[in-house]
């Protein structure tokens, strides 16, 4: 089956032709990150406007990329929710529009979801497998036992990873979006210089908390007489960069003991964090569990992601109406919803 698949979910415009799930023919990112930079964060008004401006010449550019014609394309896939309402309105008109006017055949898809199975566009996916998806928006655990079978063993219950990243970056005058400068600079730093709080460590549960380690930072600034700089500045990175790779690499290696899993992936923006990236793999060599990542480009949001659950539902004959409505909350406990499927 011959896929268009369309994000919008946040601040990327994104669209991607995929081939029976599988194979990439094009995979389109129009980024808002300059328009954003000045504002410290996403403004939700000024990315639905930009995505009504870049939809278009999005879709376009990823068929011309694949070399097929609209009329070539046998399915559409849309980012669903969650995320920001306007933008994701934007993703879900388009590709309602589309699946009207060729007769296509729509499904709706859970962001986190894309995310969670991207690997299979790369390498072999097997299930069932641990998967934790860290990004600007979300920090989750699922116990993925196949295409629409999600449990979620644990979550933030405040900030995301990425946001804590970002919130500290801003603090440490590093701009926007800091995860990225954060993780150059911890490369040259001392993880242990300063001992920053690990917020939930010890309490039983597999949620996470990052609040109170932006707060640190925080605190840990008003104490210095000028804003650090230099190996100073390295080393606060490193000790922060340290205390979230310890956050997220026990709290998923507790999943793992709890679930028996042997697979584990890690996906979603921050799991392109080099320090995160060797944390988890020393920790998936001690235990013998096999450690997927998606490639970086797969990594950040992006359409093709979409695709593998597409093919899977639409294969199955498992579609969406055209008056699907595109939704801000949406659990991936309420995704496993496709009794067809096998």
């Amino acid at each position: 089956m011959l896929l268009l698949t369309i994000e919008s979910s946040c601040d990327e415009t994104a669209a991607a032709v995929v081939r029976d799930g599988r194979t990439i023919l094009s995979n389109v990112v129009s980024s808002q990150v300059a328009v954003h930079a000045e504002y410290g964060g996403v403004v939700p008004e000024i990315a639905s406007r930009k995505h009504l401006e870049m939809i278009t010449p999005v879709v376009r550019q990823a068929l011309h990329k694949a070399d097929v014609t609209l009329e070539q394309i046998e399915g559409i896939a849309v980012t669903r929710g969650p995320g920001l309402l306007g933008a994701l309105l934007v993703g879900v008109s388009a590709a309602k529009s589309l699946a009207f006017a060729r007769s296509l055949p729509l499904v709706g898809i859970h962001h986190i979801e894309g995310h969670l199975l991207a690997p299979a566009l790369e390498q072999h996916l097997g299930y069932p497998f641990l998967g934790l998806v860290v990004s600007g928006g979300h920090t989750h655990l699922y116990l993925v036992e196949g295409v629409g079978r999600y449990r979620t063993l644990g979550r933030t219950i405040d900030d995301a990873v990425g946001e804590a990243f970002d919130k500290s970056a801003t603090l440490l005058g590093l701009g926007y979006p800091g995860g990225a400068l954060i993780d150059r600079l911890a490369r040259q730093g001392n993880p242990t210089a300063i001992r920053f709080p690990r917020p939930l460590l010890h309490d039983g549960s597999l949620n996470f908390s990052f609040s109170g380690l932006k707060t640190a930072v925080l605190t840990h600034l008003r104490k210095q007489p000028a804003v650090p700089e230099g190996q100073e500045l390295h080393d606060l990175c490193a000790s922060f960069q340290a205390a979230v790779c310890e956050l997220l690499v026990k709290k998923t290696e507790a999943a793992l003991e709890l679930t028996a899993a042997r697979r584990l992936v890690v996906a979603g923006g921050v799991a392109c964090n080099s320090g995160l990236r060797a944390a988890m793999g020393e920790m998936a060599q001690r235990r013998g569990v096999e450690l997927l990542f998606p490639s970086p480009a797969l990594c950040g949001d992006n359409a093709a992601m979409l695709a593998v659950a597409a093919d899977a539902y639409l294969s199955a004959g498992c579609c969406d109406r055209l008056d699907m409505d595109a939704v801000a909350t949406w659990s991936m406990d309420q995704v496993a919803r496709w009794e067809r499927l096998p």
